[in-house]
């Protein structure tokens, strides 16, 4: 059964998806007809309806041209608005909408902090703030943001959450001593989930330290995509060689990783120097 998050009616991307089943019913398409036309399947033009997937420029473009401007209706426009929105970058948005919340199985490393779907509010909130011009109120929605992704861990049926994490995340200072302890305390409760493992990887590992990334294993045959960090902007791919790429630089990682009863045993360790 697909997860279909819970949606603001007054967003955006909502009235995208309103507008688009309302021409698209008036004109007497099918879904089928109108995915022909963006170059994408029905299961596709059922989710941009649904708003569960983001619509693309391309997108946005050709429906104006298949409506025209029927009721006032512009999609580049709503698209602007949605891609003007605050919240984390429009890059990521396919990831955390789309592959994220119907992932099977999430594998993720990060050689510099927690990851996102384990962070507390707190730690996540010192990280936004020091994003270079930002206001309090950007840094407080990415902060909520953040917390609204990490509502598919309390599914009926969360992804099993594999983490490997560099040793010095532990030691990294973010924020006042109480939030690294409190973060600490949430990766100990975080692992003793059955479907949320944590491995702490050896500080000699150098293969890691060329970024954070995550695997996600899809449903119903589809192939695995990847979400890799970069300095200037991610990626969000399923192409082949560069998911084999990460694979591969995952498995290497994961020769490095101590055994997860030694890993909770190094956090709890490192909240006790938290004082």
């Amino acid at each position: 059964m697909e997860v279909v998050p819970a949606l603001d009616p007054a967003s955006p991307r909502v009235r995208f998806g309103v507008e688009l089943r309302r021409l698209r019913e008036g004109a007497q398409l099918s879904q089928a007809a109108v995915a022909s036309r963006l170059g994408c399947t029905q299961t596709q033009m059922s989710r941009l309806e649904k708003a569960v997937r983001s619509p693309s420029k391309s997108d946005a473009e050709r429906l104006d041209r298949l409506f025209g401007a029927e009721g006032g209706v512009s999609f580049v426009r709503l698209y602007e608005r949605i891609t003007a929105q605050p919240g984390g970058p429009v890059w990521f948005r396919s990831w955390a909408e789309e592959i994220e919340p119907n992932a099977r199985v999430i594998r993720s490393w990060d050689p510099l902090l927690v990851p996102g779907l384990l962070q507390t509010e707190n730690y996540a909130r010192t990280i936004f703030l020091q994003a270079p011009q930002i206001t309090p109120d950007e840094a407080e929605e990415r902060v909520q943001t953040r917390m609204r992704r990490q509502r598919i861990l309390d599914q009926e049926k969360p992804p099993l959450l594999l983490v490997l994490m560099d040793a010095g995340v532990l030691r990294r200072e973010v924020g006042e001593a109480k939030v690294m302890r409190e973060q600490l305390c949430h990766l100990l409760a975080a692992v003793q989930r059955p479907m949320i493992s944590i491995q702490i990887v050896a500080p000699k590992c150098l293969v890691g330290l060329m970024g954070a990334f995550t695997i996600a294993e899809l449903p119903d045959s589809r192939p695995d995509a990847i979400h890799a960090e970069s300095s200037a902007e991610g990626q969000v791919t399923a192409d082949a060689d560069s998911v084999t790429a990460i694979w591969k630089r995952y498995e290497a990682i994961r020769t490095w990783a101590y055994p997860e009863h030694i890993s909770i045993k190094m956090i709890e360790k490192a909240r006790r120097a938290w004082t």
